[in-house]
């Protein structure tokens, strides 16, 4: 039973919750079953934090807050090229779910589906293509999703680490496509 909506929630920095999905689960007990749920839900400033959290409890309402303090409280950073797309092609597993997110050039939109597509909106992501591979459990795309983005590195990001300058590493990647066409670096 999975359900999706979205709500603004003032109280935090203007932070937009997703509900990716709810789940009925019944414990069998002496008298009958004992049902509860539980909800995945993805929160994110659309600035490029987002974190997912899951709850369960008895009630439906309770375990949305549950996965949403939890979301908060995971949060990750995701660095984003012009604030609309990723810098680069990452690809993402958990368990049998695994995910490939490709940048994308502007106006293409979120090309994404189910949980995938709840996480870009709310990390603020407005073009990006997608494809999931393997599981399609709400709870496993999510995870693959947040580990590729996890590996997900901005250009200044990869330049400090080598100390080198942006610049430079863009010249060497033209230069090595140069190469690789079989023209000369002279």
């Amino acid at each position: 039973m999975a359900r999706s909506s979205a709500q603004v929630d003032r109280g935090d920095g203007d932070l937009l919750d997703k509900l990716v999905s709810i789940n009925r689960v019944a414990k069998v007990v002496k008298g009958g079953r004992r049902f509860g749920f539980a909800a995945l839900v993805v929160v994110g400033d659309q600035k490029g934090r987002v974190g997912f959290g899951n709850g369960k409890a008895r009630e439906v309402p309770e375990a949305i807050r549950k996965a949403t303090d939890s979301a908060k409280r995971d949060m990750i950073r995701v660095p984003l090229r012009e604030g609309r797309t990723l810098h680069h092609d990452v690809q993402g597993r958990f368990g049998a779910g695994r995910v490939v997110l490709r940048a994308a050039p502007p106006g293409t939109g979120i090309i994404a589906g189910g949980p995938m597509r709840a996480v870009f909106e709310a990390l603020g992501v407005q073009d990006v293509v997608t494809k999931s591979i393997g599981s399609p459990n709400p709870y496993n795309m999510v995870r693959a999703t947040f580990q590729a983005l996890e590996n997900s590195v901005s250009p200044r990001s990869t330049a400090a680490r080598r100390g080198k300058k942006v610049s430079e590493l863009s010249i060497r990647r033209e230069r090595s496509e140069r190469v690789a066409q079989g023209k000369s670096d002279e």
